[in-house]
C-alpha cells in the first residue's frame, strides 16, 4: 500500500522559465555589450602604448571569465562583487543597527528597507472595522495585509481544486489591468508550540469527576501537544499606489481610502482560502514584532496596542552573510534559485510549510505583468532562444538539445499567453529562526531537508542580503520585486 501523495496531472503545474538575455560565451547581453567596450577601450589605448596590454589584457580576461562562471545560480563576478561589498560594509559596521533614542526626525524609524514605512490606523467604511495601512513615505505606497483562515486542499475533490486555481488566475488577471497594485505577496508563518496554550485551556474545562482512563488520555495528549502542533498564521499583502488614477487623492486620509477600495476590489472568494478579515494595526504589529521575537507570539492584544511602529522593530541586529542575528533569535533566509523545468504538483511546497522545531516564513511574492508587458517580455525571450541556437550552431555545427527545448518552453509560454494566460514576475523565500546561536545548525538542516523534500525546487541563501529577505516576508511594505 503506498503513502505517497498522489497527484493527478490535471493538477500538475508548469511553465516556470528563467530570464535569459542572448549574449556571447555565457554572459548576459549587458555583460556582452561591457566586454566589447573594455575590449575595445584596451586595444585604443594600447595603440599608444603597447605595454599596457600586459597588465589590462589578463584583468579583463579574469573579470570576463568570472562575468562567464557560475556560483549559486548567479554570475561569479556578481557574487564576489556582493561579497565585497558586504565586507566594506562590515568593516565601518554599517550592518549593524543599534536603537537609540535620538533627537533627530526618523530617527526611532524601522532599519533597512522598513526605513521609510509608517504604520496607520484607519477604519474600513463598508465594515467599519480598523484596518492597518503600511505607508511607504518615500514612495507613497500603501500595503495593506489580508489575514487568512489556514486551510488546506489535498483532501479535496480534483474539481474542486481546478476551480480554485482558475479563481487564482482569475486574480491575478485582475492585479495584471489594474495600474494601482504594484504588486502583492502571500506569507504563511508556522510557529511550533502552539500547543502550550491549548494544555492551559484543557487543564481549565476538565472534570474532575471524569473516568481515571479519560483522564490520563488527556494528561498524555497535553503532554505531547505542545512538540507535535503549531500555530499557522497565513496572510496576503497587496502594494498600491494610490495616485496613480485619473483623479489622484490629495491628502493621507484619501490616499488611504483610495488604497482599501483598491484592495476590496480583488476579490479571493472561489481560490481555496478563507478570509479571516483585514489586519488591523494591532495585528500588523504582533506579526513584525513576533518576527524578530518569537516568544511574544501569543501575548495579548493589549501587550501590542501601546507600541509604537518603530518599537515593533529590534531594538539590536546584525546582518551577516549567512545569518541575521536580532532580538529574539538568529534567522536564516533562503530565497529561490530555479523551478524544476518538468510539471510539477500544486502541492509541491508542502514540505516547506510543515511544522517544525523551529518557526518558519514561507513568502511568494508576485508582480503581475500587464498584458502588452507580458507579450512583449516573451516575444524577446523567443528572439534570445532563437539567437542561442543559432550561435551555438554556427559554432558546434547543432544547437544544443536544451537550447531547442528551451526553445520550445519559450514558444509554450506564448501560446499560454495569447490563451489567456498572465506572465508574472515571482520569486519565494523562506526564513527560519532560531531562538540562540547554539539551536541554529539545527535550523538550517531543517530549512535544507524541507527544500530538498521538494524534489526539485532550488534555494540558495540570502547571501549578503539578510535582512533584506527577513523584511521581505513581514508586513513593512517592502517587495522586492516592486520598483519606487
Amino acid at each position: 500500500m503506498s503513502t505517497a501523495h498522489e497527484v493527478p496531472k490535471t493538477l500538475m503545474v508548469s511553465g516556470f522559465r528563467v530570464r535569459r538575455s542572448f549574449g556571447i560565451g555565457g554572459l548576459s547581453k549587458g555583460a556582452t555589450i561591457v566586454a566589447v567596450a573594455i575590449l575595445t577601450a584596451d586595444g585604443l589605448i594600447a595603440t599608444q602604448a603597447p605595454a599596457t596590454l600586459l597588465v589590462s589584457l589578463p584583468v579583463t580576461l579574469v573579470a570576463l571569465g568570472l562575468a562567464a562562471a557560475r556560483r549559486h545560480g548567479m554570475s561569479a563576478l556578481a557574487y564576489y562583487w556582493a561579497k565585497l561589498s558586504w565586507r566594506r560594509a562590515a568593516r565601518v559596521e554599517a550592518n549593524s543597527y543599534r536603537r537609540q533614542l535620538l533627537e533627530y526626525p526618523y530617527a526611532l524609524d524601522m532599519p533597512g528597507v522598513g526605513a521609510s514605512s509608517t504604520l496607520v490606523k484607519a477604519h474600513d467604511p463598508t465594515t467599519g472595522k480598523p484596518v492597518g495601512v503600511v505607508h511607504d513615505r518615500a514612495t507613497g505606497y500603501m500595503t495593506i495585509s489580508t489575514l487568512l483562515a489556514p486551510g488546506g486542499s489535498l483532501m479535496a475533490p480534483t474539481g474542486s481544486v481546478q476551480s480554485s486555481l482558475r479563481t487564482w488566475s482569475s486574480v491575478l488577471e485582475a492585479m495584471s489591468t489594474d495600474e494601482q497594485v504594484k504588486g502583492a505577496s502571500v506569507t504563511i508563518q508556522i510557529t511550533p508550540g502552539a500547543g502550550e496554550a491549548l494544555g492551559d485551556d484543557v487543564a481549565a474545562r476538565q472534570d474532575p469527576g471524569a473516568p481515571q482512563l479519560a483522564k490520563q488520555i488527556v494528561a498524555e495528549l497535553v503532554r505531547t501537544t505542545p512538540h507535535a502542533t503549531a500555530s499557522v498564521a497565513p496572510w496576503m499583502s497587496v502594494t498600491v499606489d494610490p495616485s496613480a488614477t485619473v483623479n489622484p487623492p490629495t491628502d493621507l486620509a484619501e490616499q488611504v481610502g483610495e488604497a482599501i477600495k483598491v484592495v476590496d476590489a480583488l476579490d479571493l472568494s472561489g481560490t481555496g482560502t478563507d478570509i479571516e478579515r483585514r489586519a488591523t494595526d494591532v495585528d500588523l504589529r504582533r506579526l513584525v514584532r513576533s518576527a524578530f521575537d518569537p516568544s511574544v507570539f501569543n501575548a495579548r492584544d493589549a501587550d501590542f496596542e501601546e507600541l509604537s511602529w518603530s518599537e515593533c522593530g529590534p531594538q539590536a541586529a546584525d546582518d551577516n552573510w549567512e545569518e541575521y542575528a536580532h532580538d529574539g533569535g538568529v534567522s536564516v533566509s533562503w530565497v529561490l534559485r530555479e523551478m524544476p523545468r518538468r510539471p510539477i504538483a500544486y502541492s509541491v511546497l508542502l514540505p516547506l510549510l510543515a511544522p517544525g522545531r523551529f518557526q518558519r516564513r514561507i513568502t511568494i511574492a508576485y508582480r503581475v505583468l500587464d498584458p502588452h508587458e507580458g507579450e512583449a517580455v516573451l516575444e524577446r525571450e523567443i528572439s534570445n532562444a532563437y539567437q542561442r541556437e543559432q550561435a551555438t550552431a554556427e559554432v558546434k555545427g547543432r544547437a544544443k538539445w536544451s537550447q531547442r527545448a528551451d526553445s520550445r518552453r519559450a514558444e509554450e509560454a506564448a501560446a499560454q499567453v495569447a490563451g489567456g494566460a498572465q506572465v508574472v514576475d515571482w520569486t519565494l523565500m523562506v526564513t527560519v529562526t532560531a531562538r540562540n546561536t547554539a539551536d541554529l545548525p539545527a535550523a538550517r538542516q531543517e530549512l535544507e531537508r524541507a527544500v530538498k523534500a521538494t524534489r526539485g525546487i532550488r534555494m540558495r541563501p540570502a547571501f549578503g542580503a539578510q535582512a533584506a529577505v527577513f523584511a521581505a516576508g513581514l508586513p513593512l511594505g517592502y517587495n522586492p520585486l516592486v520598483k519606487g
